[in-house]
């Protein structure tokens, strides 16, 4: 997959931006507060339909303005393909690929794989237990159809039953529709959960341990009530403890990954640049995964990725993503240096830009 050019109008401080890609390596340079995250994220628009910062659609208009706008244009194995994202204050958002719009969002998501990192993804080791399930549902959802449908399904009707909960209700007729419906799917997503892990966990150890020089061992380990057994008789018997506490207290909505650096947990012991040595080897696992997965190389966007980290670590993740596995790449940060270093490993077409209150130029690039 690759984004040979990107049109951005009022899309948070970038009033307009008009920019053309090369297909190895893109850099953005500046400062912090700049904007060139606010370029990584109207990337990632286009493959996911919403912001990686998860801000409400609205508050990615330029402040002044009534509408955003990106358009990205894209070769996807031999075929030239538009994708469009407009919004409007106050109205519904259209998303169009070639100029046809989706009747559902989900529908999109895999088209445009794509793996983001950036400096919020600290919530994944800091966070709740939701931050991992959206991560590992992300990964999953972006070569498996059937999987996010499943899982919207098992939503519904997990709201369903919550509603039944905080209103009290006695019928038992009633909790049984939706737990039989909760039952069933969440054995499709348990399942597709475990298996993923399985094939995933071993290539994170890898790219964990190439980073860290192997000076220290990581691992991720998958915790489900589902383990314990199928998911209906679990509700049945908690059904009066969750008429008390007003949610369904089993399933998989409340799936999660103990992420552990020896034997202890990550967000106990892990220092900052341990952290983020972890996270980034999450994100080129999940890269990995998708490339083996799907019919297309994802693309990369690796946002302000080497704060944190000495320079030995540095090192091993120029040395990473400057190999041919990678595709496309898009990165930013402060100074020159290692982005200098990485196109020197590259050695191919790269395009380095400049951003300065949101707006973009040019400083530099390599063509065949």
């Amino acid at each position: 997959m690759i984004l040979s050019r990107l049109s951005i109008v009022n899309f948070k401080n970038i009033a307009q931006a008009d920019l053309s890609f090369s297909p190895n390596i893109n850099c953005f340079l500046s400062n912090n507060g700049m904007g060139k995250s606010n370029l990584l994220d109207a990337i990632y628009y286009l493959s996911f339909c919403k912001s990686y910062t998860r801000n409400p659609d609205s508050q990615n208009i330029r402040h002044g303005e009534d509408f955003f706008v990106v358009q990205g244009y894209y070769e996807r194995n031999g075929n030239e393909e538009e994708l469009y994202c407009g919004i409007k204050r106050r109205q519904k958002k259209a998303f169009k690929r070639n100029k046809k719009e989706y009747d559902r969002l989900s529908d999109h998501i895999g088209f445009a794989p794509l793996v983001m990192a950036a400096p919020s993804d600290n919530e994944l080791i800091l966070g709740g237990s939701e931050e991992r399930r959206k991560f590992i549902d992300l990964v999953i959802s972006q070569f498996d159809k059937q999987y996010l449908s499943t899982l919207i399904r098992y939503n519904k009707a997990l709201e369903q039953r919550n509603a039944l909960l905080r209103q009290e209700c006695s019928e038992e007729m009633l909790y049984d529709i939706w737990e039989e419906q909760m039952d069933s799917t969440a054995a499709q997503i348990h399942n597709s959960r475990d298996r993923f892990l399985q094939s995933f966990i071993p290539v994170f150890r890898r790219f964990y341990n190439e980073i860290s020089s192997q000076n220290e061992s990581a691992d991720l380990i998958y915790k489900s009530h589902l383990s314990e057994g199928a998911l209906l008789p679990q509700l049945k018997a908690n059904r009066h403890r969750d008429l008390i506490l007003g949610y369904t207290s089993r399933g998989i909505h409340r799936d999660d990954m103990d992420m552990m650096l020896g034997e202890y947990p990550m967000k106990r012991i892990g220092s900052q640049g341990q952290c983020k040595t972890y996270l980034i080897a999450l994100k080129l696992a999940q890269y990995d995964f998708l490339r083996e997965q799907g019919d297309t190389a994802p693309i990369l966007l690796l946002d302000d990725i080497f704060d944190k980290l000495d320079a030995e670590r540095v090192k091993q993740i120029v040395k990473l993503v400057s190999s041919d596995h990678f595709g496309q790449i898009f990165i930013t940060d402060t100074n020159r240096k290692y982005l200098d270093e990485i196109i020197h490993f590259i050695g191919s077409q790269y395009n380095i830009f400049s951003v300065d209150r949101g707006e973009v130029k040019i400083l530099e690039g390599k063509t065949p």
